[in-house]
């Protein structure tokens, strides 16, 4: 008997929810359609974040080795500690004694290069009068690397913390000396993204020389644009995504970077909009295929005055200094002396990169 009673009352229950979605069939749509539409977009997004994920992972850099064509120039090395106390290895290098001191200019240079690189783009700063120091980011050259992260082409927060500290060294060395606390940046591709967030707010620093900056979230979103067609097979679909959806997409990205990588990849856009006013002179190559020139551009607009910038025709991504090493030296020169040396009448304005939009080869 009370299996009967059981199988009745499961009947009973049964038409019971039968005349619920029978009487409600609209709202049960609604809800069915919502659920769905939930679905697909979590599917569509895990698919652009794996495929994301993997191009900032993988993505080959501009260089895969440090750049060998310059002659080396040694000086004396130095340990020094990294903001979250990472041991790295730097070099000071001082200009002919003969000459008057013009200041100090720190280097950072590009992803899988060393300190010894900066004989590339400084030797004309070095024997007009600056000192440089130039100092191997972490797991590059002689600098040590924390368990667990890997350096990359973009530019993460342990990239940040090496620059404060390359500059925090160079302060107490220069109040040591009881020389002027004046420090001019020369950062090069992923080192000038580290140079800028290192010094937003740094009142030593005077003035930056840049060589290929990029934003990794700008970047990101070029690279999304430009894959979509991997995995999206409806042509309409990924041509008309609004720019909220990137915007959105980039967030959601970063957050899962975090957790897989265990860094931060900060925004160079974001800084140069929260940065004290500082001089800042950047070169881009006008054939660069790795960041192209609409991204100069576009930081250009976001960075104080004053600022300049030069695109340098026929160059490719941190190749400038090869194509037109003359006006090189000459505006990289010109723009320190202006601006960290005060040396303003021997100057004109080319060499100071006055000209936002030029294009010289």
């Amino acid at each position: 008997m009370e299996n009967g009673w059981g199988i009745l009352a499961a009947i009973d229950h049964e038409m019971t929810i039968w005349q619920f979605l029978s009487r409600n069939w609209a709202m049960m749509s609604i809800v069915v359609t919502f659920i769905a539409t939930i679905a697909i977009c979590c599917l569509v997004l895990g698919r652009y974040i794996r495929i994301m994920l993997n191009i900032l992972k993988d993505t080959p850099p501009p260089l895969a080795m440090g750049p060998l064509d310059f002659q080396r120039i040694e000086g004396p090395v130095v340990e020094f500690r990294s903001f979250d106390g990472i041991s790295l290895r730097g070099m000071f290098l001082y200009s002919d004694r003969s000459k008057p001191r013009k200041g100090m200019i720190v280097f950072c240079h590009e992803f899988a290069s060393d300190m010894y690189s900066c004989a590339r783009y400084c030797r004309a700063l070095l024997e007009s009068g600056y000192d440089l120091f130039t100092f191997d980011f972490r797991g590059h050259g002689g600098s040590s690397c924390d368990e667990g992260y890997q350096p990359r082409q973009w530019v993460s927060d342990r990239d940040v913390n090496d620059a404060m500290g390359a500059i925090a060294f160079v302060e107490d060395h220069l109040e040591s000396q009881k020389l002027p606390v004046e420090i001019g940046l020369f950062g090069i591709s992923r080192g000038a993204g580290a140079a800028i967030l290192a010094s937003m707010r740094n009142p030593a620093v005077k003035a930056i020389v840049t060589d290929g900056l990029f934003s990794t979230d700008r970047t990101m979103e070029d690279l999304m644009r430009k894959w979509a067609s991997i995995f999206a097979k409806v042509r309409f679909v990924y041509e008309n995504h609004p720019p909220a959806f990137w915007r959105f997409l980039r967030w959601l990205l970063f957050i899962f970077v975090h957790r897989k990588f265990k860094c931060r990849y900060p925004s160079v856009r974001k800084g140069l909009r929260r940065m004290t006013p500082k001089p800042i002179f950047m070169i881009h190559g006008e054939r660069d295929s790795y960041i192209p020139v609409e991204q100069a551009f576009f930081l250009l607009k976001n960075a104080p005055e004053p600022k300049s910038l030069w695109v340098v025709a026929g160059a490719k991504h941190n190749q400038g200094v090869i194509v037109s090493p003359h006006e090189y030296s000459g505006k990289t020169l010109g723009f320190f002396d202006h601006y960290l040396s005060g040396i303003v009448a021997k100057v004109d304005s080319r060499a100071c990169g006055d000209t936002r939009e030029e294009k010289t080869g």
